[in-house]
């Protein structure tokens, strides 16, 4: 199989898992460079495209390429212009060609609108127009919006919060989309806390903190998201304070989200808290059915899918605790359609979705199909897995297989800390409080998560240790 052949292969199966704009914003001109000793080198058309799949899609991307060479162990992306400009089905375009320029194609309206918000780290779908309105986050829709047409001169700063998986993404950077369809000279900044606070590491550093803070301090919206990780950072609160005064000072509009209200952060700076309550504060709940009804059938219409009313209600009666849970339902009801040939009827979503909406113990699995999964998506020896070494490399994967015992199986943490080796059980009490904790805020490891038990309930659930 060539480099072509394979990520062709590989990208069927990732268009598969994920949102076709999705798959169409971030996968579009990617191609396998090499390979060279288990680690695969993508590349991508730009800066955007290179962190979104070596972060948010690594899992998918493995996960694919691993299905069909299962000694791929890594990946990595590089920018590469030189691929001429293709569709995900490999036929270059012919039409609308720029006058003068041999090989050039005319952008469309909106793919100059999907470059623009690509420019300032935006996703082109998350806009106010495809975000669905429930009472669950009328009031947070409406004060965004509101932002988007006044900005600095209203709800400033302007604070979201809501659980994981709620849509808070969505609207903060619905803000942006807007403002940059409006006004594409306007200076727009999204970024996550994590990554500010990254970015303010590597400036000290590298001694060029004064250019770090300029570049802050001279945008017109700065969006921050998951500002709750601001609790503990002393010195990042430090500078996220002066940067905010500056850029309120000059009627910048400021912008922020976080899983908690502000006086629910703890270790937050008592002058930050101060700033943060002196604008808007909204709030985002969990939807409710009506509203989970319309997000269902908004994501059905956009894979151009048909689906009878009672299976949309029965999912939407059965998937209650978050937008992207919602849409993981309808992804495997998907994709399992497409790999089975069925037709998608209600009988065939009950059984599809049966594992994930029982109380997470499946009939047959056992401790080892655990180890088999995650040894085997980690490429870690089982044995080593479960043995009393305390490689540094084993660790993640081992507090994985801890989390997944105590989620899935419900089994007793004494029970699980004996199966490795004889740990104590408080071990294996803390492995499942630091994922559960983790998965709440680390979008990759969520990720690597619902392939491991894709993994779990794909294998043939034979006594393994008998």
């Amino acid at each position: 199989m060539t480099n072509e052949e394979l990520w062709r292969a590989a990208l069927g199966e990732i268009e598969l898992s994920i949102s076709k704009a999705n798959f169409s914003t971030w996968f579009k001109n990617t191609s396998i460079l090499s390979i060279e000793k288990g680690s695969v080198t993508i590349g991508v058309p730009n800066g955007f495209a290179k962190e979104w799949l070596e972060n948010k899609y690594r899992a998918y991307v493995l996960n694919a390429l691993r299905n069909f060479q299962n000694e791929i162990g890594d990946i990595r992306c590089i920018i590469s212009v030189s691929r001429p400009e293709s569709d995900l089905s490999g036929k270059t375009p012919g039409a609308d060609r720029l006058p003068g320029h041999k090989g050039l194609r005319r952008p469309t309206k909106g793919e100059e609108m999907a470059q623009k918000s690509l420019y300032f780290n935006l996703n082109p779908r998350y806009i106010f127009e495809s975000f669905i309105v429930g009472e669950n986050n009328e009031l947070a829709r409406a004060a965004c919006y509101a932002v988007s047409q006044n900005l600095g001169r209203i709800y400033n700063p302007l604070f979201i919060y809501g659980g994981v998986g709620l849509g808070k993404t969505h609207l903060l950077q619905s803000i942006g989309n807007e403002v940059v369809r409006q006004d594409s000279g306007r200076r727009v900044k999204y970024t996550t806390l994590e990554k500010f606070a990254n970015e303010l590491i590597e400036s000290i550093k590298n001694q060029t903190i004064g250019r770090f803070k300029e570049d802050y301090q001279k945008t017109d919206l700065l969006i921050i998201d998951d500002v709750q990780f601001l609790q503990g950072k002393e010195k990042t609160q430090h500078e996220f304070f002066h940067i905010f005064n500056s850029l309120y000072q000059l009627n910048r509009q400021i912008v922020i989200s976080s899983d908690r209200p502000p006086k629910a952060i703890p270790a937050l700076e008592e002058r930050l808290r101060s700033r943060f309550e002196g604008g808007m504060i909204a709030d985002i709940g969990r939807p409710d059915l009506e509203t989970r009804m319309a997000i269902l059938e908004s994501k059905v219409n956009e894979k151009g899918l048909v689906l009878e009313n009672e299976i949309v209600r029965y999912v939407a009666e059965n998937v209650k605790n978050n937008i992207r849970e919602l849409e993981g339902a309808l992804n495997r009801i998907v994709a399992e359609s497409e790999f089975s040939g069925r037709e998608i009827n209600l009988e065939f979503v009950k059984k599809s979705l049966s594992d994930i909406l029982s109380s997470g113990k499946r009939k047959g699995v056992q401790f080892q199909h655990i180890v088999e999964a995650v040894s085997g998506f980690y490429k870690i020896d089982g044995q080593k897995l479960v043995s009393k070494g305390r490689q540094k490399e084993l660790s993640r994967a081992r507090q994985v297989a801890m989390y997944l015992m105590r989620s899935e199986l419900r089994s007793s943490y004494p029970g699980i800390g004996q199966f490795f080796g004889g740990r104590d059980h408080t071990t294996a009490l803390h492995a499942y409080e630091k994922i559960n904790r983790d998965m709440e805020t680390d979008e990759r490891l969520r990720e690597e998560i619902d392939l491991v038990k894709e993994k779990i309930y794909s294998l043939d659930l034979v006594c393994i240790s008998c």
